[in-house]
């Protein structure tokens, strides 16, 4: 193999498929990044066996050929070449890598291409096709209220529902549920239900650029995956074997109090109260208070203490539909949640302060997010 790229082109490959290297496996080829050329470009991938990452970048080709180098050795050496252009050269006999950039001379050893996991089939017959900007912002809104407990899998992933043209998203970790609704460009032929580690979405929003294109995602039967392509990189991950909640047994069907909020003030209020709540349980106490009547305003006060550090109020306006009530949250999981809302103000429903609350953002039903309460203590 031979073959030049630009050192910008390369860096940028190397930061997207490193993520999916194994740190630690019996496999020492699973530390490294096989690097293939394929029709005229330069292929690099990596996988856990769980997870795994491809990328193609352009490259001028002399010699085709393959090899698997270390990814950390490449990945550091690549971000401190000093020139514009790096030249690969393969000794195909020793496995040794030659890398060539300005004054800089280096060989890296490898391992053999054919030890290295086959990932994805070739074909992507049956794909969904899903707007980039419009699914990355369903994955954020998503991803974070998976669980990281391994010890319950399934809810480390996020299930992925799509009947017709109606896709739907939902993860929970046992405190807090979030939902997402969605449709398609265009009905599907068949429906799709797989649990997806929250771990694979996450790691190809960041790979999806912000631009027009769309992530083709293929589930292929009898394979227990999920391909998902993007203009010039392919993310395959294991699906996660289960059955998930009946999420929609958890979202309350009616409320006795519901909370119209500024989403920026509550924010900010959250933001304050985790300061103090972060030294002891992270609770946050909100306190609903309903107006005696049309002519006095109302607020929602959100208060937090700690024996070490001392405590916080804040009052936020609001306007307050129903009942007052006093009510704890984890303040941590209420922060994320108020994070990942675009709209300029949230609805908070209530009913009692040891029933879940539930938050909407304002003029947007296709989120929903449910939020267990505290021990008000």
């Amino acid at each position: 193999m031979k073959v030049t790229v630009l050192q910008e082109n390369l860096s940028r490959g190397l930061s997207i498929v490193s993520r999916a290297v194994s740190p630690r496996s019996t496999l020492p080829v699973l530390a490294n990044i096989l690097i293939a050329t394929d029709e005229g470009r330069l292929r690099l991938s990596a996988t856990n066996l769980e997870l795994g990452i491809t990328a193609w970048i352009p490259a001028k080709v002399e010699n085709e050929g393959a090899t698997t180098i270390p990814s950390r050795t490449f990945s550091d050496l690549v971000n401190t070449l000093p020139g514009d252009q790096v030249l690969l050269n393969l000794n195909s006999e020793t496995q040794t890598m030659n890398i060539r950039s300005g004054a800089s001379t280096n060989d890296i050893r490898g391992i053999d291409a054919d030890e290295f996991p086959p990932l994805a089939p070739p074909d992507m017959d049956g794909v969904m096709q899903l707007n980039v900007v419009d699914f990355k912002e369903m994955i954020q809104q998503v991803a974070f209220a998976a669980s990281t407990d391994e010890a319950r899998p399934v809810l480390m992933g996020v299930l992925l529902t799509a009947v017709g043209d109606q896709i739907t998203m939902a993860s929970a970790d046992g405190f807090r549920l979030s939902v997402r609704k969605a449709t398609l460009s265009a009905p599907l032929e068949e429906a799709i239900n797989a649990i997806i580690p929250a771990r694979a979405l996450t790691e190809l929003s960041r790979i999806a650029s912000d631009g027009n294109e769309s992530i083709s995602m293929l589930v292929p039967k009898g394979r227990g995956q999920v391909i998902f392509r993007v203009k010039d990189a392919e993310l395959v991950s294991q699906l996660i074997d289960g059955a998930f909640p009946d999420y929609e047994q958890i979202i309350p069907r009616s409320h006795k109090s519901r909370t119209l909020v500024s989403t920026a003030a509550l924010l900010k209020a959250c933001k304050q109260a985790e300061i103090f709540a972060r030294e002891g349980t992270n609770v946050a106490r909100l306190d609903i208070k309903a107006p005696a009547s049309d002519m006095e305003p109302s607020e929602v006060e959100i208060s937090a203490q700690s024996e070490e550090t001392g405590s916080n109020e804040t009052i936020v306006e609001a306007t307050v539909d129903g009942i007052g009530l006093l009510i704890a949250f984890n303040v941590k999981f209420l922060r994320e949640v108020l994070e990942i809302i675009k709209t300029p103000n949230v609805a908070i429903e209530t009913s009692a302060p040891n029933a879940p609350g539930v938050i909407r953002p304002v003029g947007d039903d296709d989120f929903t997010h449910v939020i267990m309460p505290m021990h008000l203590g």
